[in-house]
């Protein structure tokens, strides 16, 4: 396939985000970029949200987390929908009642300042690192199969994409945002169903034979009963309901879309509405990725054995080529699939990039500004200002996603996902454990460092026991519940340095 072809499409999809961003940012403010003026319709919420909450990541490597672990994913994914009640019915009217821009806001009025700074800045370092990791993905894939053939840098690759987020972000933020997300969800989810009806008749495979044959593969494995393993089934479900709250529920990005919908009872049915979606597409995108395995044996792949630095790893080989893991939905269809095929695999790809990107470049900016500068706070500043430095602020971020998207280059890891599952346990905990400290106790905290301090060394004892686990408990590995020990590990340091209940906190409460 013609890569000045694809390279086509990629431009005139942004020019027509570039459209919907200029119509929805007319008479935009700094309110419109915080919050669009709090008046976001919720179904249209709930619908662009499902493409934020499965990004690049969905798209092309939980389909090809199948090949080993079956789908063994949405144990994770049940976790999920538990974790969006706690989400819809606790967090959500503590954040309407206190009437928050920021939700680190929360920690201010209820901890002080050292926590309310602590939170927001481990937001920032771990929407920075999630957000980079899910743009890598799906620049690598660009990169490899379109822009390399055609001799243009990878570092130039990251800076234009960036700047095209960049063009449709710095003047309409959540406001655009809200619209622009939608319409990517839409050409996800039409390259999701388009692709899996595709390879299902390309197999002669009707709803039932595709069932059988996932099953006769071994693929419709969901449950792990091994109690010692990472991905133990119990483990999976309760550390994705905390993933949820600490992900979704404890995240600016998340929770800017959602708070600027009009009532508190929308913005639940938002929540609620896109759990149940969430759960629905990611399970057709197991469906997908077994399909994408059968599909490759039937062209002459393979699983083999083999030995990498000392060490025994699966791979999947088809024409001399390892596809597994995050390299098969893009191998199969540049090379495997008609055209038209490819062409909506890389729209699908890039509507996927843009709404976790996008999204998370306007929280940081948001964050950054209202919590740790403190731009709604200082009344001497003029509203031009304030527009001034979010737009300087929103820069700066983007340099920085440019500068974390080449050091994931550098790593280059097979499964980007694992990388981010891990990644939140470490930088999710401490803000886990600063709003359940919060929430569930009426203790006070005196404002300085120890409350920073905390919060890194909580991490740091989780990766030590981590990287021991298996030794000191007879093979046990930790998995997803790393969030929760390092919440509950945050929390312990809190309770241990804080006073009796104070009885004004009551009244936040």
């Amino acid at each position: 396939m013609s890569p000045t072809l694809l390279f086509t499409f990629v431009f005139g999809y942004f020019f027509l985000l570039l459209g919907v961003a200029w119509y929805t940012s007319r008479n935009s403010n700094n309110d419109t970029f915080f919050i669009g003026n709090r008046s976001s319709n919720w179904m249209l919420v709930a619908f662009g949200m499902i493409g934020t909450s499965l990004s690049g990541v969905t798209f092309v490597s939980v389909p090809g987390t199948v090949g080993l672990g079956s789908f063994g994913y949405f144990q994770v994914v049940i976790g999920y929908f538990l974790g969006y009640f706690v989400v819809a019915f606790v967090l959500l009217p503590l954040y309407y009642r206190m009437n928050l821009t920021s939700i680190y806001s929360y920690l201010l009025q209820r901890l002080g300042v050292s926590s309310y700074k602590t939170g927001a800045l481990f937001f920032i370092i771990s929407r920075t690192f999630g957000a980079t990791a899910r743009l890598y993905l799906v620049i690598n894939v660009l990169q490899i199969f379109i822009l390399d053939n055609m001799g243009v840098p990878f570092w130039l690759t990251t800076f234009v994409i960036l700047l095209m987020i960049i063009l449709y972000t710095f003047k309409g933020g959540v406001k655009t945002i809200v619209f622009t997300d939608t319409l990517q969800t839409s050409f996800i989810l039409i390259g999701l169903l388009v692709c899996v009806a595709y390879i299902m008749n390309s197999l002669n495979l009707g709803m039932a034979s595709t069932w059988g044959e996932l099953k006769s593969h071994n693929y419709l494995h969901l449950l792990n009963t091994d109690y010692k393993s990472a991905g133990y089934f119990l483990k999976s479900i309760i550390g994705g309901a905390f993933i949820t709250i600490a992900m979704t529920g404890l995240d600016q990005e998340m929770m800017q879309k959602n708070i600027s919908v009009r009532t508190l009872g929308d913005s639940q049915k938002n929540m609620i509405t896109l759990s149940l979606l969430q759960g629905v597409v990611v399970f057709i995108f197991l469906v997908l990725g077994g399909l994408l395995y059968l599909f490759a044996i039937n062209k002459g792949g393979a699983f083999e054995q083999v030995l990498v630095n000392g060490k025994q790893q699966t791979q999947f080989l088809l024409d001399g080529k390892n596809i597994i893991g995050d390299n098969i939905f893009p191998q199969i269809a540049f090379n495997y699939l008609p055209p038209v095929i490819g062409i909506i695999f890389i729209i699908g790809l890039i509507s996927a990039l843009f709404p976790s990107a996008d999204g998370a470049l306007t929280a940081l900016t948001s964050s950054f500004c209202i919590d740790i500068i403190g731009l709604k706070r200082n009344e001497a500043w003029t509203e031009n200002k304030k527009k001034n430095i979010r737009i300087t602020t929103h820069m700066i971020f983007a340099l920085i996603f440019f500068l974390c998207v080449l050091l994931f280059k550098w790593i280059d890891n097979k499964s980007i996902i694992d990388i981010i599952l891990k990644l939140a346990g470490y930088t999710y905990g401490p803000l886990l454990g600063l709003f359940a400290f919060g929430i569930l106790t009426k203790r006070k905290i005196a404002d300085g460092i120890v409350v920073p301090i905390i919060c890194l060394v909580a991490p740091a004892i989780c990766y030590y026991v981590s990287e021991h686990s298996a030794t000191w408990f007879g093979g046990y590995q930790i998995g997803v519940e790393l969030l929760i020990l390092n919440g509950l590990l945050t929390f312990i340091g809190l309770f241990i340095i804080s006073k009796g209940k104070g009885h004004e906190i009551s009244a936040v409460l």
